[in-house]
């Protein structure tokens, strides 16, 4: 386990340790989060890095990560714990076949520890060997409201009831990391409980930097073609606009064919690395992307 930074710019190192480029705005802001043991709630573009984040604070700090991936129809019991049904129906099973159990005794060893599935709400107010761990709400906008409602009384007191069981409370508050899409309004109650920062693309030149990280086995002149090329693509009408995690999976992809510059042809054949829709790849292929890479290549003067 790492002592938690203690200072923006010892936040931005521990992030950058693990291939996060993080700018000034949003390590300041991870820093207050852990320094306040506040939640963090991160909103932004599919693909912007919401998600590397916690990746990156568990890593840094040498935590646990537990992840609850959000989705629709996503209720409290699913999040917080489940009952082992298969292993309780054997235990009543060999009950019966040993002869008569009494019944209020038998109730009560199955609803034990043994036989609880936890979730990922759970596992984080549990006490860890290394320290409070990261929880990671990922994709909180994919829930409904009743859901938020009982994330927020969770997240208020950190804790969690179990009929069966009674009340777990976190002994060390987990540091907790929200995201979302804004695929729809998230309450403001659940907001006020957090810090929040908007995670948006980044600009060309940290998006150079985030390659040379992640990518670096890419050359110098490929990786600001790649930059450039995409950070273009942005400023189209796309459906879905390439995100950080496209332009680093594009690289690599250019990189295993051997790609020393981009071309139209090279482009074509690779556009379904940093466009996941149909509609957007027919409208960049052939001679806009021609147009692009041609804006690209006199703009920055390659050649």
């Amino acid at each position: 386990m790492t002592d938690l930074p203690g200072s923006i710019d010892a936040t931005a190192e521990m992030l950058a340790g693990q291939g996060y480029v993080s700018p000034r705005a949003l390590s300041t802001v991870v820093f207050l989060a852990l320094k306040l043991g506040r939640p963090l709630f991160l909103e932004g573009e599919a693909g912007v890095g919401k998600t590397e984040i916690a990746k990156a604070i568990a890593a840094g700090l040498g935590r646990r990560l537990i992840r609850l991936q959000c989705y629709e129809g996503l209720d409290a019991a699913s999040a917080v714990c489940d009952w082992n049904f298969a292993a309780q129906m054997i235990a009543i099973r060999t009950a019966e076949a040993a002869g008569g159990a009494d019944r209020d005794a038998l109730k009560g060893e199955l609803f034990t520890e043994d036989y609880l599935i936890e979730r990922p709400l759970l596992a984080a107010m549990r006490p860890q060997a290394g320290g409070a761990p990261v929880l990671l709400i990922d994709e909180l906008d994919r829930t409904d409201e009743p859901f938020e409602a009982f994330l927020l009384e969770a997240l208020s007191d950190f804790q969690v009831t179990i009929p069966e069981l009674g009340t777990i409370r976190a002994p060390e508050p987990p540091i907790v990391i929200l995201t979302s899409n804004r695929t729809r309004e998230v309450h403001d109650a659940l907001k006020r409980r957090c810090l929040y920062h908007w995670v948006d693309y980044p600009d060309a030149a940290r998006e150079m930097q985030i390659l040379a990280t992640r990518a670096p086995e890419a050359s110098a002149r490929l990786t600001a073609e790649v930059v450039a090329f995409v950070q273009k693509l942005r400023s189209e009408d796309l459906f879905k606009k390439p995100g950080v995690a496209e332009t680093i999976d594009w690289a690599k992809c250019l990189v295993a064919l051997d790609t020393i510059q981009l071309s139209p042809e090279v482009i074509a054949d690779t556009l379904g690395a940093i466009l996941k829709y149909q509609d957007d790849i027919q409208k960049i292929a052939g001679s806009e992307a021609a147009r692009l890479l041609s804006e690209v290549k006199r703009e920055a003067a390659f050649t």
